[in-house]
Formats: structure tokens, C-alpha cells, sequence
């Protein structure tokens, strides 16, 4: 191949980058979705007249049906082709959303939802398998970066969003916005997502590891969400439900080795070192960055008393740095490798990071901006290269699924991270009050956003020295990925061999 060819290879053409944005159509839909729920939450519990422990299973019944729905997602794209299962996606989500509009009451809000996460399960790894077929291993970089906007962009904006809306129109419009986002998503799929082409014998679905895997998913994630509620790993109730999960997890790895290629997820796929290597660090990642997520806003409106709107325009810094590093980040990625990138990525989250370690009742806003915009910058140059680099050693039928396998790390990452630093806020806000005499109140996150506006002077200094210790917590977890980081591939990447790419080298 000539110079000129390798050129036209190596450039991310007109038609990988249409095919980016397709697919951030119908992924933003969902990203933002999942905040702006977030920030109604309490609105839609007052006006639905349910207490906020029972509208906490609108998130809940959520993430357990994206657990339910993730390990089918390969099979069903090698089985009818990725375009159809995107388009079917995309319309499920928009059905879900349509009928959560209408709900009469909680219990059917939370059906609605369920559906509507059967649809949003799917999106991920359907998007992943999408753009990285149409890349290939030379541009993953670049095509992930493009991927990585909605991942980003989502936490930052979604509260600005749902603050809008419930502030000037009904709850009902943080569901109905996005019927006409998927309109336009299932338009520009038809219109312009390749066909993605089913496999000719991709064999009957793994029943035994559906059930195995799906069930173990929702069981994990459900114990998770339940630390997180509750505020710590302590109780009975949540441990039981984790062993259980890891137990599942154990006897489904124990089914696919036997089953082999045939099974729903091939675990062998982790024999592959560079799939290994980044699907660590894609847990990592999700544990000590996506959890760190969580505590920003809510220390915007605890501690410093903002609503929804500025607390999540107060994040914008962070976006925006994402939106600068993304980029650069992708083309070198493809350049050099993810291990030169990611390290480089984690001293900057750290750089952003550490001033939080700090954070009092009065922090100059202009100096938490520009902290969060290094901290962006970190994240937006760690997340989508280690993606590339998970998925650069894998032959283009492995990567259908490989993309759950990865989407699945992440949510138990993200969730896991969740827990662990609410719990460690928590439980250093119960120590602090203790030892002034002050009773807590409340337990998990409710016991934070349950402190009455009034008692902010005399609570909200003890409150931002929690935040402090939790975001420790968080720079002590970011700081211990730097050496998996060093695993990951410094080299360009390049098309794997059958061989090669069994072997990850």
C-alpha cells in the first residue's frame, strides 16, 4: 500500500465521523436523561404523592433493567444485524419515555421506566460495536473520542436541563423531550448508519448463560445501589445481595469456559492481554472518576445551597475541558498508544482533583472552575483511549461481544464508585457531627440532601470538610490507576491477525 492509501485509511473520512454523530444522537438522549431524572426526582415523588424511598426505584428499576438487557445485546446484533437492534433500541427508549409521561401514579412510573431501560440498556454497547466496525483498530481513537461527548457532557449538562424544565414547565417534560430526540436519531439510523450485516450461523442464544448473567447483573447492581442507599457495605441486606451477585458471575465464568464460543459472552476473550488490561482500568476508571461524579453536585447544592440549574452550570468547566482533551486525546492515541495518553490523563484528573481535597462553605467559584476544567481535560484523555485500547487487539466478530462485556465493567464500576464514596461521606459526616454532639439524620445520600436550608451555617462547615475527606478518597483512587495504566499499548494500533489477536499481542 502507497503512502497516499495508508493516508486515506488512517484518516477518520467523512463517513466514520457521520457515523459518530448518529450514534451521540440517540446516546445523548440517554445520558441526559438519567441526570435530568436525577435532579426531578424529588418533584416527581411530591406530585406523584410518594414518599423518596419508594421514587428511588425509578432509578433503581432503571439501572436493574440496563443490567437485565446488556449481556443479550451481542448476540442480538450478530443475530439481526447492529442496525436494526440500534433502531429497535432507540424506539424502545422513546416508547419508555412516551409512557412515562403519562404515568397516574409511582408504581406505573416505574414500569414505564423499566421498559424505558430495556431500550437504553442496549444503546451502549450497540454504539460501541457500531463505530468502532466502521473505524477499525487505526482509528479507534479518534471514533471514541467522538463517542465519549454524551458520556462526558451528559453528568454536566443533564442537571442544567432537568432544572429548566422543572423549574418553567411539568415533570412530565423531562420524559416527553425525548420522543422528538429519537425522531431525529431513527431518521439520521435509517438514513445514514451501514447496514451491519447479521452473521450467517451465529447460533442459538446461550439460555442458561442469559440467565446466569442477566440475573447475576441485577442482583450485583441492586446491592450496590442498596449501599448506596443505606450508606455503607455493613448491613446484611446489602452483602447479601453482592456475595450472591459475585456468586452468579463465578458459576456464568464456569459455564462459558465450557461452553466456549457458543456462550452468551466469551470470557476467553480475557485471555486477549490488551482486552484484560483495558477492561481493569475501564473498572477502575468507572470506580474512581465516574463515582467522583456523584459528589459534585451535591456539594454545590448542600453545601453552598445552589439548585439544580447553577449547580450544574457551575460543572460546565468541566465539560469543557473534557470537550478541549477529547480530540488531541483520540489522535494520539492512534499515534503512540493509550499507554503514553492515559498516564498523562491521570496526572491531570489528579491536578483537578486535589483542589477538592479542600473544598470549604466559601470556595472561590472561579477557583473550583478552573480545577474542574483540568479535572475534565483528565477525564475526557483516560476514558474513551482506554475503550480504544480495550477493543484494539479484537478481530472486527469478537468486538458485538466484547461492546456489553465492557458497558457491563463500567456500570459495576460506576455504581461500585457510587457507593463507596457516598459511603465514605457519610460516614465521615456521622463522625464529625458526633463529635460536636450533633445527631445525624437519615442515612446514604438522603442524610445530605435532608439537612433543612436553616441548619446550613451552622452544618455546612462540617458538611464541606465530609466532601474534603470523600474527595480524598477519590485522588487516592485515581492516583492507584497509574500503574495498570502503564500495561496498556504504547504503540500505534493496528489491524490484529486471528492469531494476534486470540493472543493480545
Amino acid at each position: 500500500m502507497d503512502t497516499s492509501s495508508t493516508a486515506r485509511v488512517d484518516k477518520l473520512d467523512r463517513d466514520v465521523i457521520i457515523t459518530g454523530l448518529v450514534v451521540v444522537c440517540g446516546l445523548i438522549m440517554v445520558v441526559l436523561d438519567t441526570t435530568i431524572v436525577n435532579v426531578a426526582l424529588e418533584t416527581v415523588a411530591r406530585q406523584l404523592g410518594a414518599p423518596l424511598s419508594t421514587a428511588q426505584w425509578v432509578v433503581t428499576g432503571y439501572l436493574l433493567a440496563v443490567g437485565l438487557v446488556v449481556p443479550v445485546t451481542g448476540w442480538a446484533m450478530d443475530r439481526f444485524g447492529t442496525k436494526p437492534v440500534w433502531i429497535v433500541s432507540v424506539a424502545l427508549f422513546a416508547a419508555g419515555s412516551a409512557l412515562c409521561a403519562t404515568a397516574w401514579s409511582m408504581d406505573s412510573l416505574i414500569a414505564f421506566r423499566i421498559v424505558q431501560g430495556l431500550g437504553g440498556g442496549m444503546l451502549l454497547p450497540g454504539g460501541q460495536t457500531i463505530i468502532t466496525r466502521a473505524a477499525g483498530p487505526q482509528r479507534l481513537g479518534r471514533a471514541m473520542a467522538i463517542l465519549g461527548v454524551p458520556m462526558l457532557l451528559g453528568p454536566v449538562f443533564g442537571p442544567v436541563l432537568g432544572g429548566l424544565l422543572v423549574e418553567y414547565t411539568s415533570w412530565h417534560w423531562i420524559f416527553l423531550v425525548n420522543v422528538p430526540v429519537a425522531a431525529v436519531a431513527i431518521g439520521l439510523a435509517v438514513w445514514k448508519l451501514p447496514s451491519g450485516a447479521a452473521l450467517t450461523n451465529p447460533g442459538r442464544i446461550d439460555a442458561r448463560g442469559l440467565i446466569l448473567l442477566s440475573g447475576s447483573l441485577v442482583v450485583l447492581l441492586y446491592g450496590l445501589s442498596q449501599a448506596s442507599s443505606h450508606g455503607g457495605f455493613g448491613s446484611w441486606s446489602v452483602l447479601a445481595w453482592l456475595v450472591a451477585g459475585v456468586a452468579g458471575l463465578a458459576l456464568y465464568t464456569w459455564h462459558s469456559l465450557g461452553r466456549g464460543p457458543s456462550s452468551l459472552i466469551d470470557v476467553r476473550l480475557f485471555t486477549n492481554r490488551y482486552f484484560a488490561s483495558g477492561s481493569v482500568m475501564i473498572f477502575l476508571v468507572a470506580i474512581a472518576l465516574f463515582g467522583s461524579l456523584l459528589l459534585l453536585p451535591l456539594y454545590y447544592q448542600a453545601v453552598r445551597g445552589q439548585g439544580a440549574l447553577y449547580a450544574g452550570l457551575l460543572l460546565a468547566p468541566q465539560g469543557l475541558g473534557a470537550v478541549v482533551a477529547m480530540p488531541l486525546a483520540g489522535r494520539l492515541t492512534d499515534r503512540v498508544g493509550a499507554g503514553y495518553v492515559v498516564p498523562v490523563g491521570l496526572v491531570l484528573a489528579l491536578l483537578g482533583t486535589a483542589p477538592l481535597t479542600h473544598v470549604g462553605p466559601a470556595t472561590s467559584y472561579a477557583w473550583l472552575g478552573g480545577a474542574l476544567f483540568v479535572r475534565g481535560m483528565g477525564l475526557g484523555a483516560v476514558m474513551m483511549p482506554t475503550f480504544a485500547a480495550a477493543y484494539a487487539g479484537l478481530e472486527k466478530r469478537a468486538v458485538s461481544r466484547a461492546a456489553p462485556t465492557l458497558t457491563a465493567i463500567q456500570q459495576i464500576g460506576a455504581s461500585l464508585g457510587s457507593a463507596l464514596l457516598v459511603t465514605a461521606l457519610t460516614q465521615q459526616l456521622t463522625h464529625l457531627l458526633a463529635g460536636r454532639g450533633i445527631p445525624a439524620t437519615g442515612t446514604g445520600a438522603s442524610q445530605i440532601v435532608s439537612l433543612p436550608p436553616e441548619a446550613r451555617g451552622t452544618v455546612g462547615p462540617i458538611l464541606a470538610e465530609a466532601f474534603g475527606f470523600a474527595f480524598w478518597i477519590a485522588f487516592g483512587m485515581t492516583a492507584a490507576l497509574i500503574i495498570p495504566a502503564l500495561l496498556l499499548p504504547r504503540h500505534a494500533t493496528r489491524a490484529p491477525t486471528p492469531d494476534a489477536a486470540l493472543r493480545g499481542t
